[in-house]
């Protein structure tokens, strides 16, 4: 009789005979049952393994299990990065009849130690220690506490070589054996360990040992590292146990993270997803959006969607002021906007000399003194300068003529409907989104800049929790002085309650600066999808990814890839539901089916 006929039965003969079920069998029939759909094209039985078509698997059996299981001792072994399948067998004993048992061997223990008192020998340990256990278990048997079972406990182990199945072993023997956990490979009973390993509830090796309730629930199998908290939105679910990886950014020592991944790999549908499940939590979300992916997003949630670009009506005034909170002092404030705005025209001017650099600062603080503007009193409500304003300061200086000249593009040629107007935007709303998609660009990081300035005075005047997303974050990460910005809003961002997710495809670009690994290691989470084959080595060297992680990001689907959130790191697969789906999805075909139907329902 085959392994399979064992289980689902045998083609009967006339005489009701078990017969080998044969092709020819099949063919005669014309019809395919269960068992011949999940059989392999070849079986070989040996005492030691089975040959599984083109795989080896070999089953094995705990034998023996210290005095103590501490919980999770099982974990290391759910948690190996290999093929194999564990099967539990509980079978409850009734407790009355262990109860007469253990009265007998009370007994027993209580009359051996008697006698070697008697004869007046030292006292054994092993004695004393047995009857301690037996009573005190007996206590909480009769008091319904703890139960008795009969529990096997089986293992299979997949490979495609024997030296693989033997290291496998080795590997799992190694760990068990480190927690005096002790197993056997079933010899000459590998067909009846494979049968008890599947799925199918039937326990043919019965190899069992007695275990009570408490050391049983330490070998509950569901145990693989995972990221379920009580609070936090979903991110995904884990890969390896289905667990939800549920998860709260605002819960570590900062609220920052980074997103690498190849085009095409699901990083804006990350995103979000996240963006979506956060606005449910009272967490105000602003975005940078470089390709006008988030526009459809922020209609729905009945956010705010600015343009920013050289022919659009939205203008954001690169000398704008926060307001002073109470724990600041005007003159730190403007010291730190005039710092900034210093690194800003390094951006706009292709780079500055020191005395270049000397001008552009005094020039600053000049014009902001024309506005009354100082150090020494409090600026709220005082109109800004404007960009024109500051060419005028800067011409009336000595030596400013160059300066003068590569400023006017932004004053009076192509480039002046971008920053010489008065701020027209406003924030404050749950969801609020900058596009810079129809941006030049050359200017896009310079619109960049001027964005996240704004938004990090608007961030500094009122507590809120919020998170800054900067989609394409490569293109700040080209240039030292946006870069730098950029680090400073993550290093100070948790003191104003700001968490900033950085996405970017170009992970070399982004690694290559060198505020890319400080921004990183300013990150609590990290999320990696599916890299393409020229970036993975220095993903790997930069996360200290193992050989199978690597390939598992290789290999990855659309939106699968590695979580890490502070020192735990687990694969995710990440999903939304049909509504998340329709608001957020990037798929060009979708986002054609999406406008189709729609226009179906307005005709």
């Amino acid at each position: 009789m085959g392994i399979f006929d064992s289980l689902f039965g045998a083609k009967k003969g006339p005489a009701e005979e078990l017969t080998p079920f044969l092709p020819k069998d099949i063919y005669e029939a014309a019809k395919l049952d269960f068992a011949d759909i999940i059989a392999p094209a070849a079986l070989k039985i040996t005492p030691r393994e089975l040959s599984l078509g083109e795989k080896l698997v070999r089953t094995f059996y705990v034998i023996s299990y210290p005095r103590f299981l501490s919980e999770s001792w099982f974990a290391p072994i759910i948690n190996l990065d290999r093929a194999f399948d564990v099967s539990i067998f509980v079978h409850p004993i009734d407790t009355a009849g262990v109860l007469r048992k253990f009265q007998n061997k009370v007994a027993e223990i209580q009359s051996q130690i008697m006698a070697r008192e008697q004869k007046g020998l030292v006292r054994d340990p092993v004695l004393d220690t047995a009857y301690r256990d037996i009573e005190e278990l007996r206590d909480k048997l009769q008091q319904a506490q703890e139960r008795i079972f009969e529990v096997g406990l089986y293992i299979s182990i997949y490979g495609s070589s024997y030296e693989e199945l033997d290291k496998a072993e080795s590997e799992i023997r190694s760990i068990l054996d480190a927690k005096l956990v002790y197993i056997k490979p079933a010899l000459f009973q590998q067909e009846q360990g494979f049968l008890s390993v599947i799925p199918t509830g039937k326990d043919l090796l019965e190899v069992t040992s007695k275990l009570n309730s408490s050391p049983l629930s330490s070998l509950f199998p569901f145990i693989s590292f995972d990221l379920t908290s009580d609070r936090g939105i979903l991110y995904g679910v884990n890969r390896h146990n289905a667990s939800l990886i549920l998860f709260d950014r605002f819960s570590l020592e900062n609220y920052n993270s980074v997103t690498f991944a190849k085009s095409g790999a699901g990083k804006s549908y990350a995103t979000k997803l996240e963006i979506l499940r956060s606005l449910m939590f009272d967490t105000e979300v602003i975005v940078i959006d470089p390709e006008n992916e988030y526009e459809y997003l922020s209609n729905a949630v009945g956010g705010r969607f600015f343009s920013i670009s050289l022919s659009s009506d939205h203008h954001i005034n690169p000398f704008d002021l926060p307001v002073p909170r109470e724990d600041e002092s005007p003159a730190d404030v403007l010291r730190s906007n005039i710092i900034n705005l210093v690194g800003l025209f390094r951006l706009m001017l292709g780079g500055l000399s020191p005395e270049e650099d000397g001008l552009i600062d005094r020039a600053i603080t000049e014009t902001y003194a024309l506005k009354d503007i100082t150090g020494a009193n409090n600026f709220a409500g005082q109109e800004p300068p404007l960009l024109s304003d500051f060419e005028l300061v800067l011409a009336g200086m000595e030596g400013s003529e160059s300066l003068v000249q590569r400023l006017s593009k932004y004053t009076k040629g192509t480039w002046s409907g971008f920053l010489n107007r008065p701020t027209n935007v406003d924030i404050n709303k749950k969801c609020v989104v900058f596009s810079v998609r129809d941006m030049e660009d050359e200017l896009k990081p310079v619109a960049m800049y001027i964005i996240t300035h704004y938004i990090w005075n608007a961030v500094r005047k009122e507590l809120k929790k919020r998170l800054l997303v900067v989609d394409e974050a490569w293109w700040m990460m080209k240039n030292d002085d946006t870069a730098s910005f950029l680090f400073s809003m993550a290093k100070r961002g948790r003191k104003y309650f700001l968490g900033l997710a950085t996405i970017t495809q170009d992970v070399e670009d982004f690694l290559r600066s060198p505020y890319g690994l400080p921004m990183l290691t300013n990150s609590s989470i990290q999320l990696l999808l599916k890299q393409s084959p020229t970036a993975i080595d220095a993903v790997q060297k930069t996360f200290n990814l193992t050989d199978e992680e690597k390939y598992l990001l290789l290999e990855s689907d659309v939106g699968e890839g590695i979580f890490f959130a502070g020192l735990k790191h687990v694969a995710i697969k990440i999903f939304g539901s049909y509504a998340e789906d329709q608001i957020i999805t990037s798929d060009p075909s979708q986002l054609l089916a999406i406008a189709k139907a729609a226009r179906e329902r307005r005709q």
